[in-house]
C-alpha cells in the first residue's frame, strides 16, 4: 500500500497541508469505513443534540446536573463537527489525500483544542456540581445557582480557548521543513509536531502542560469528588432510594470519564518519538466515532428522568400533529 505522495506535492501550494489520513488503504476498505462511520455520525449529532435540547426545554430538567449535562452534550456535537465531516471525506477522496489551507489546519486544531479542553473541565465541573448536591446539601441551593452556573461554564469554554489558542500559535510558529504531508485524519497537535524542524522542546513543554491541566488534573479531581460522594451515600443514614440514584449518577458519569480521559491519554500523554502513525489513525477514529456515540446512550439510558423528558417532548409533537 505505498502512497507515493510525493508525486502530487509538487504541484500543490507551498502554504497548504495535506491530509493524507487513510488513502494509501485500499478503495474497498475506505468505502466499508465510511459506510460505518456514517451512520454513527449521525447518530452522534442526533443523540447530542437531542440530550441538549431536552435540558434546555423541559422544566424538570432545569437542575444544575441537567445543566452542566446540556452543556457537555453541545460541546460534543460542536466537537463531532469540526472532526468528522473532514474525516469522512477523506475515505472517498482519490489516493493522495486532501489539500488543507494552513489557516483552515490551525482553525481546526484551535477548534478540537478548545472544545475538548472544555470537556474536561466540564467533566470536571459536573463531579464538582454532585459532591456539593450530597455532601453539601444544606448549603447546595445557595452555593449553586443559575449564575454560579453560567459561570463555570463560562470559565470551562474560556480556559479550553485560551489553551487552545496558546499551543495552536506554539506550534504554527514553528517553520515546517519536513513537507506538509500531515500523516493524520486531522490537524492533530503531535502529527504537526512530526513536520516541524528546530527546537521544539518549548513545544512540547506546552503540550505536556496542557495535558497536566486538561486531563491529570480534573481527572484527580473527580476521582476526589467522587471518593467523597461514595463515602456519603454508602455510609449509615443514608435512604436507600436516594442512594440507588446516587450511585447510578456517579457510575454513569465515571464511565465517560474514564472514556474520555483514557482515550486522551492514550494518545497524547506520550512522548512523541517512537510514535505510531498509523497507530495514532486507528485510536483516532475511537474518540472521533466512538465515545461521542457512548455518551449520550450512557446518560439517558438508565436515567428516568431524561426518559420522562423524552416521552413528554414525543406526547407534545403527537399532540401538535
Amino acid at each position: 500500500m505505498s502512497l507515493r505522495p510525493e508525486a502530487n506535492w509538487t504541484a500543490r501550494p507551498a502554504a497548504d497541508f495535506v491530509l493524507l489520513g487513510f488513502s494509501g488503504w485500499p478503495r474497498g476498505l475506505r468505502l466499508l469505513l465510511f459506510a460505518l462511520g456514517l451512520p454513527l455520525y449521525a447518530a452522534t449529532l442526533a443523540g447530542n443534540l437531542l440530550v441538549a435540547a431536552l435540558a434546555a426545554a423541559d422544566r424538570a430538567l432545569r437542575t444544575p446536573m441537567y445543566f452542566f449535562l446540556g452543556a457537555l452534550s453541545a460541546v460534543e456535537a460542536a466537537y463531532t463537527l469540526v472532526l468528522t465531516p473532514r474525516t469522512l471525506r477523506g475515505f472517498v477522496l482519490p489516493p493522495g489525500g486532501q489539500r488543507l489551507a494552513a489557516a483552515a489546519c490551525a482553525a481546526q486544531m484551535g477548534l478540537f483544542v478548545a472544545l475538548g479542553g472544555a470537556e474536561c473541565l466540564l467533566l470536571a465541573a459536573m463531579a464538582l456540581d454532585r459532591y456539593l448536591a450530597i455532601c453539601r446539601p444544606l448549603r447546595y441551593p445557595q452555593l449553586v445557582t443559575r449564575a454560579f452556573c453560567w459561570r463555570l461554564l463560562a470559565a470551562c469554554v474560556a480556559a479550553g480557548a485560551g489553551l487552545a489558542l496558546g499551543l495552536t500559535a506554539a506550534i504554527f510558529q514553528l517553520p515546517f521543513c519536513r513537507g506538509r504531508l500531515v500523516n493524520h485524519v486531522f490537524c492533530d497537535l503531535p502529527a504537526l509536531l512530526e513536520l516541524a524542524c528546530g527546537d521544539k522542546a518549548r513545544q512540547e513543554r506546552a503540550l505536556l502542560a496542557a495535558c497536566l491541566l486538561l486531563l491529570v488534573l480534573p481527572l484527580a479531581f473527580i476521582l476526589l469528588s467522587y471518593a467523597r460522594v461514595l463515602a456519603a451515600v454508602l455510609g449509615p443514614g443514608a435512604a436507600a432510594r436516594g442512594r440507588r440514584k446516587a450511585l447510578a449518577t456517579v457510575a454513569s458519569h465515571l464511565t465517560v470519564a474514564v472514556l474520555h480521559y483514557g482515550c486522551a491519554t492514550a494518545m497524547y500523554a506520550r512522548p512523541l518519538r517512537g510514535r505510531s502513525a498509523e497507530r495514532d489513525k486507528l485510536l483516532s477514529l475511537v474518540y472521533i466515532y466512538v465515545t461521542p456515540l457512548l455518551y449520550p446512550l450512557i446518560y439517558t439510558l438508565r436515567n428516568r428522568d431524561m426518559q420522562g423528558a423524552l416521552r413528554r417532548a414525543l406526547a407534545c409533537q403527537a399532540a401538535r400533529a
